[in-house]
């Protein structure tokens, strides 16, 4: 599989390098073609819960374990939250810090998680059924 580069152009994000030599038009499309080259790469990761503590008593290779399980965790909902702000900023047309305050309040008035609520927004890209509170809905 040919390498696949995002970048920041003077015009937005662009997703290109590919086979066909062409960049994808939007930041939606360049998160559509992520996900069919995750697809081909072996499929999404479920959504899993957040490792909490190491269990008492547990020897240091099994905390350091434990440590790389949250780390990883955590950086995958990075990612997930990354990419919602990308949809919310595209659909909206408002800049990304403005999108992830929205985000963020839709999230806390909900009593949701960050990372739960952009999980939905980022589904709500390529899903119409997927239901979204109507401030982070499409206009």
């Amino acid at each position: 599989m040919d390498a696949e580069v995002v970048r920041r152009t003077p015009h937005g994000w662009r997703v290109g390098g590919g086979h066909d030599g062409h960049d994808a038009p939007d930041l939606i499309s360049a998160m559509v073609l992520a996900d069919l080259l995750t697809s081909e790469a072996g499929g999404p990761r479920p959504r899993t819960q957040a490792p909490g503590r190491a269990p008492e008593g547990a020897s240091e290779v099994d905390r350091l374990k434990h440590t790389i399980a949250q780390l990883e965790h955590a950086l995958h909902s990075r990612v997930v939250v990354e990419q919602a702000i990308g949809v919310l900023a595209e659909r909206h047309t408002m800049p990304p810090r403005e999108a992830f305050e929205r985000l963020r309040s839709s999230a806390r008035s909900r009593g949701r998680k960050v990372a739960d609520l952009a999980r939905d927004v980022v589904e709500s890209s390529t899903s119409p059924l997927t239901v979204l509170p109507d401030e982070l809905g499409p206009i």
